[in-house]
């Protein structure tokens, strides 16, 4: 049931402009539509004391400012280097290929992998445009060049983008000595690492394989 002050605003031609624009930027953020952009914004208005408000504004304004892409491994973070790349307990030598930082954030919860990753930024989709040219790849191969690297781990997602992508990978590393594994077990085909439970993660690790 629809509030008393979405009633009143309903029978008005229009929203005033300002709280027009607050629906629109709403509806910017994903799956938000209409409707539900309307009732962020009213609440905003109604139930955010100006001070949850200025709270708000002030951490967008943080993020964008304060949060940038590490340079070695493409994760987010607000240091110079991101706090997996710069732990020298880490294993340095494994590197986790995923699509995304989702993905990156979904098996760093396992506690399960001790090395380092490397976010590609997406998956080769020719429908959509996106080519190998498009992914964050020529780094990963540089880090390859110097010789550290003993293992790459494939941990695309289990769809047609996420194998052409490595497959792809492990083509540019044949010339390489360097093992090449792929997550498999425990994932479904189709499905995105990010919505995996933890223990379908822990298990897709335990039964990885040659690649």
């Amino acid at each position: 049931m629809a509030s008393a002050e979405e009633w009143v605003y309903s029978k008005m031609n229009k929203y005033p402009k300002s709280l027009e624009s607050l629906i629109e930027s709403f509806q910017h953020l994903p799956g938000v539509g209409k409707k539900t952009a309307e009732r962020f914004a009213l609440y905003t208005l109604f139930n955010m004391t100006d001070t949850d408000v200025e709270d708000f504004s002030n951490i967008l304004a943080s993020i964008k400012k304060d949060i940038h892409i590490c340079p070695s491994c493409g994760n987010i973070c607000e240091d110079e280097y991101c706090s997996i790349c710069s732990n020298p307990k880490r294993d340095h030598s494994s590197i986790l290929v995923v699509e995304g930082i989702k993905d990156l954030i979904a098996i760093e919860n396992t506690s399960q992998y001790d090395g380092i990753y490397h976010v590609i930024n997406g998956a080769i989709n020719f429908s959509k445009g996106i080519t190998i040219d498009d992914l964050n790849i020529d780094s990963l191969i540089e880090k390859v060049k110097k010789g550290n690297v003993k293992e790459i781990i494939l941990a695309t997602n289990q769809t047609l983008e996420g194998e052409t992508t490595a497959r792809y990978i492990k083509e540019l590393l044949r010339d390489f000595n360097v093992k090449v594994t792929r997550l498999a077990s425990g994932l479904p085909v189709g499905g995105d690492i990010s919505y995996a439970d933890e223990m379908t993660v822990v298990k897709a690790f335990e039964g990885r394989r040659e690649y």
